[in-house]
């Protein structure tokens, strides 16, 4: 019988991007929504505050993911550099640190080294990248991945909170809103964490709880400096 792993660490760089602008999206937009409406503002008012904060939250999003994750690019691309001059300069050198590498790991020396020898053979800057810098492909830095993910995802969430506000009364605003949008960071954490192999309702639990947060905290600060009309 064959048996096949799944594994999940390929999803890291997508999936945190992706659930970082969701939760982003929810938590400041349904937060904007309460605290405007808790200082007694026009519906139409609340709503534009809304989508401005979509709009801006989004673009924020992206361009903050972009420049996060290029300065964690840039890193691994200088990394990479000073390990390739050092194979050129060297090379002896960093056949003994890569076979010490594999001894510190359970290998005898003498297998430790030949283990070294032809990983270096086959692609000796992608084995010290691997082993010694930790630079696995599958969780590299990807800039435009995680600005598109992130800033896609920001919208989608921010969008629903929205949807709500545009559909019932400025009486019934802010109770519909802050309940939808537990359920929906419910639901959000509960994918995030079936996507990432973890337990649904840990990740559900965690989500809420900050998104609660944000909105109450928010809705405070409205009614404290809002006036009634």
């Amino acid at each position: 019988m064959s048996h096949h792993e799944i594994h999940r660490s390929h999803r890291i760089g997508w999936l945190r991007a992706a659930v970082l602008g969701a939760n982003d999206g929810i938590v400041s937009t349904a937060s904007l929504v309460i605290g405007v409406a808790a200082a007694h503002a026009a519906h139409t008012d609340i709503l534009l505050a809304g989508v401005a904060g979509l709009v801006a939250g989004a673009m924020s999003m992206a361009a903050g993911e972009y420049v996060s994750v290029s300065s964690q690019s840039d890193t691994e691309k200088a990394d990479l550099e000073l390990e390739r001059k050092s194979l050129s300069d060297d090379y002896g050198f960093e056949l003994q640190e890569l076979a010490n590498i594999y001894e510190e790991r359970g290998l005898d020396s003498n297998l430790a080294k030949q283990v070294a020898e032809q990983l270096m053979a086959h692609d000796a800057l992608g084995a010290h990248a691997k082993d010694e810098l930790g630079l696995a492909e599958s969780v590299r830095a990807r800039p435009m991945q995680a600005a598109f993910f992130s800033a896609g995802t920001f919208t989608i969430g921010a969008a629903l909170p929205l949807l709500i506000a545009w559909n019932v009364s400025s009486t019934q605003l802010i109770p519909v809103v802050a309940v939808s949008s537990l359920i929906f960071l419910a639901s959000l954490g509960s994918l995030a964490a079936l996507a990432g192999g973890a337990t649904m309702s840990i990740g559900a639990i965690r989500v809420t709880f900050w998104g609660a947060l944000a909105m109450s905290l928010t809705a405070a600060v409205g009614r404290l400096f809002g006036v009634a009309v």
